[in-house]
């Protein structure tokens, strides 16, 4: 797009925030949306053809770090437990500056897929390249520790990268990583600096017996990899319900994976507007586990984005690849809700409600797709098989 004000059309517009548009318009000026239209189109328009216009992808949650990696750790089907203490033990070889260079890497295959926001999970200190063109990122900074030396150590980086960073996050890796109080002090930063909060959450039923009763597989792996503190777990017979209850003070809350949510839990997410699920598609069919429960938090009301997690787990960074997975495996999904999930749900969980949709004052990043569908059913099966280019 090199022309400061151009009109784009093509066969299909999908703006997300209403219904798809055949044959319309998209006015863009100074890399604004100024105008969307279904009247006839203006002389002039670069005219895509045969082709549907989406909305800039969202990767709502991710890790650029380990974007070097070229396949996932472990194997399909592993426990979460041990995969973790496999992704520690890689953490611990990369240096500083291989970290930086994967973080460029993971950034550019994300734009190449036509992805324009990125919900990172940082390790404090870490540097993101300089690119006018590329997606931007809301940076989580990580908070985890078990110890109060790691918690406070963790906490002061995280308070120094929001503080070099105006649309940077914060993250308390997750309540098997992350005490009470250092999750309650996140909350109350982000609520403090009005920034969105991203925690891993209800990962796997290992995580719910550590919660429930101290114990399992991952009270081994946090023993062996010698970072277990006695009177941290057990944390009672609710502790999603007491999780949850502090997330929800959040400016907004990004609950991630929630592969193990039951349904008590996610009646209790519905309940606040700010609270979104994270699903990572791919990741979750990794390690095995049963079908998600993204239907019941759609039906719930539950906002769901979607990410693509890491390729610690994933083989690789296309969030596109991620809805094709749900519209050729999970097809009591609406299409048109995976679409949202991929876009406007992301966007909006990250406060960055100009990304995700196609309405006047959005930001003019485009996906599109080859198609000559001339209904929205043959446009959904052509997007389940076909890439996405970035424009």
């Amino acid at each position: 797009m090199t022309e400061p004000t151009f009109v784009l059309t093509a066969r299909w517009i999908l703006p997300l925030v209403d219904e798809p548009i055949e044959g319309g318009w998209i006015r863009v000026d100074q890399d604004r949306i100024v105008e969307v239209s279904r009247e006839s189109v203006p002389s002039g328009a670069i005219d895509l053809g045969d082709a549907a216009i989406l909305p800039g992808l969202v990767n709502a949650h991710t890790h650029l770090e380990f974007s070097d990696l070229v396949q996932p750790v472990g194997h399909p089907g592993i426990r979460l437990s041990a995969w973790i203490a496999m992704v520690i033990d890689q953490r611990r070889k990369a240096a500083l500056h291989d970290r930086d260079d994967s973080i460029e890497r993971g950034i550019r295959e994300s734009q190449e897929s036509a992805v324009t926001l990125i919900g990172d999970i940082a390790t404090p200190p870490c540097r993101y390249p300089e690119c006018n063109d590329g997606p931007e990122i809301v940076s989580f900074a990580e908070v985890l520790g078990l110890s109060a030396t790691r918690s406070v150590d963790r906490m002061s980086a995280a308070n120094a990268h929001i503080d070099a960073d105006k649309n940077a996050g914060i993250s308390p890796h997750s309540p098997y990583s992350t005490t009470r109080e250092t999750i309650a002090a996140c909350v109350d930063e982000a609520v403090r600096r009005h920034r969105p909060v991203a925690m891993h959450v209800a990962e796997s039923p290992d995580e719910r017996e550590l919660l429930i009763a101290g114990s399992g597989p991952f009270f081994e792996s946090l023993k062996a990899i010698g970072v277990w503190r006695e009177g941290q777990f057990p944390w009672g017979e609710r502790p999603f319900h007491d999780l949850i209850e502090m997330l929800r003070k959040s400016p907004s809350a990004l609950v991630v994976h929630g592969n193990d949510l039951q349904d008590d839990e996610i009646s209790e997410i519905a309940k606040h507007s700010n609270m979104t699920v994270v699903y990572c598609p791919r990741t979750h069919a990794f390690f095995g586990y049963p079908p998600h429960p993204v239907d019941r938090c759609l039906a719930a009301g539950v906002p769901v984005a979607l990410g693509t997690d890491s390729r610690a787990s994933n083989p690789d960074l296309n969030l596109w690849r991620e809805v094709q997975f749900l519209l050729n495996h999970r097809p009591d999904l609406d299409p048109q809700a995976v679409l949202a999930m991929a876009t406007i749900n992301g966007a909006d969980a990250l406060m960055r409600r100009q990304y995700g949709r196609i309405a006047t004052g959005c930001v003019a990043r485009f996906g599109t797709v080859a198609t000559e569908a001339k209904s929205i059913e043959d446009l959904s099966a052509d997007f389940a098989s076909r890439p996405i280019t970035a424009y």
